[in-house]
């Protein structure tokens, strides 16, 4: 496999033979340095909380996967032996309110790791902080981002902390929020907070700078800021979005009265970003964040061509979506602290009370014909039953701080283990016989959905859709006999519409009449 260079493509033949850890490779910007590095000639260990994970990157082979947790000091053992240079990566952003204990923890257990075994350098990419704001005036997230900075910066492993604003590339939770806001809303009433200063950076310059930070001079041991060439209000990304987009020019009235609190709930429910992710991001808007300082071109000098300006950025973005070529998406990473229990049909399950729905329909299609209506639910596609039912649960997961059903897919015809899907996440997969989700809304219990295809001993083609539930106390009990009422229309409705699609595979794109027909249940 021949992995493709960065954009913007310096020097980097240090790299060659450099050992480096790659924390957040299940990331949005971890799934992208990590191919980076590798084209560059180093070699990649990648600690992760479950490297199944990994399984299915094109680049898995390439790299020698450990698993590792930085909130879990005793798992770091050996993390770091025979490493140059490692990639901090990781937050906990979108976990709650304890989010900033969690990251000091976690970046203090890192560097001591780190220190400990011998590590040349650090490389972390924090956030961009407003030069005249004080600290405890901060957002939060900026706070947190900060302290990380400094704890690492303190752990005696030379450290270079990349301090970036919004990160504008395909997938990105900060280009979806500004994506989804232009494209959905016409006319917004929106907080003051689109009027603050804001220094965007596209995706391939972020890669850039990464890669080339593992060379730096062991004497450095500081923050440097990074940010595209220009300065712009939120408001002015949101008209430049629209202009490159082409749609009609939006128009956007600002009113006080909209706090980062409510404003974050109602970026959950235009875009795809929860809430619980939306509000730090949204709390940061609030400072104006603006490169103080651009050091880094000392060590890293600008491309001939410039840094990537917005419009440009935008626009490979876009492009990289129409395409469905998106490496990775914010929804890549797992929600830390998600569940991690096996199957209850796997031999280590340890029993206890254990719902399910099985369903089993012969159909008159192919196998394969089959597999291409399974393998492209979700998303765009929907979940072919009752798309008021499927959107009403995504509604309500959000309003108590889910994920909701907005999360869609990364790929329209293809999965991989470790994708996000709507509320789901890919827990296995095996092609042509196997689809596994791990259900990620907020449930008193955990949830799996699978779907297979087989042949019976009449050769004819087998569709097999199982349902489990293992509720967690009396409230887990009271859900499942609650929406128990509802699985012969839901479950029952999905049987029967998604072995129809295989039967007739021309009516509307991959999985049949998929496309059309259930369209409205991804709205």
């Amino acid at each position: 496999m021949t992995v493709s260079p960065p954009a913007n493509e310096l020097d980097l033949a240090g790299l060659a033979g450099l050992r480096c850890v790659v924390t957040g490779s299940t990331g949005y910007l971890g799934g992208r340095l990590v191919p980076a590095l590798l084209a560059a000639g180093a070699t990649v260990r990648c600690p992760v909380r479950d490297p199944l994970r990994l399984r299915d990157q094109p680049w898995a082979g390439q790299v020698e996967v450990v698993r590792a947790d930085v909130t879990r000091p005793e798992t770091l053992d050996g993390v770091f032996e025979g490493i140059d240079v490692a990639y901090y990566l990781v937050h906990a952003l979108g976990t709650g309110g304890s989010f900033e204990r969690v990251d000091a923890r976690a970046a203090e257990a890192f560097g001591a790791a780190a220190a400990a075994a011998g590590v040349r350098r650090i490389v972390y990419l924090g956030a961009l902080i407003p030069s005249d704001v004080a600290e405890r005036d901060l957002s939060p997230h900026l706070r947190s981002r900060a302290e990380v900075g400094r704890i690492l910066r303190a752990s005696g492993v030379p450290t270079a902390e990349l301090r970036a604003a919004v990160v504008l590339g395909s997938g990105s939770a900060s280009f979806e929020m500004l994506r989804y806001l232009t494209e959905r809303l016409p006319v917004m009433v929106t907080p003051s907070w689109v009027g603050t200063r804001i220094q965007p950076i596209a995706v391939r310059d972020v890669l850039r700078y990464l890669a080339a930070a593992a060379l730096l001079p062991p004497e450095v041991n500081r923050a440097f800021d990074i940010g595209g060439p220009e300065v712009l209000t939120y408001r002015e990304m949101m008209l430049r979005y629209s202009a490159v987009a082409r749609l009609p020019r939006r128009i956007i009235v600002p009113v006080p009265v909209l706090t980062p609190a409510l404003s974050s709930h109602w970026v959950g429910l235009v875009t795809p970003v929860p809430s619980s992710i939306a509000r730090p991001l949204v709390e940061s808007l609030r400072h104006e964040v603006v490169c103080a300082e651009h050091d880094i071109a000392v060590h890293v000098p600008d491309p001939a061509a410039g840094l990537v300006n917005f419009d440009d950025a935008v626009a490979l973005a876009l492009k990289r979506i129409r395409r469905a070529e998106v490496e990775t998406r914010w929804s890549s990473a797992s929600l830390r602290g998600a569940p991690s229990d096996p199957l209850p049909s796997d031999p280590q399950w340890s029993g206890g009370s254990l719902y399910q729905d099985d369903r089993e329909r012969a159909v008159d299609a192919s196998p394969q014909a089959v597999w291409d209506v399974i393998e492209g639910i979700g998303g765009e596609n929907g979940w072919y039953s009752f798309p008021l039912a499927w959107a009403l649960r995504g509604w309500l997961d959000r309003l108590v701080g889910g994920v909701g059903l907005r999360r869609g897919r990364r790929d329209g015809q293809r999965l991989r283990v470790g994708d996000a899907l709507d509320f789901w996440r890919v827990e296995e997969i095996t092609t042509g016989r196997l689809l596994r989700l791990r259900a990620e809304m907020r449930l008193p219990g955990l949830a799996w959905l699978e779907l297979t295809v087989s042949q019976n001993q009449q050769g004819e083609t087998v569709y097999g859709q199982r349902a489990l539930f293992h509720p967690h106390g009396l409230a887990g009990h009271l859900y499942w006999w609650s929406v128990a009422p509802f699985h012969s229309v839901v479950f029952g409705g999905m049987a029967r519409n998604i072995t129809e699609s295989a039967r007739h595979p021309g009516e509307g794109g991959k999985g049949g009449g998929g496309r059309r027909r259930w369209r409205r249940a991804a709205t």
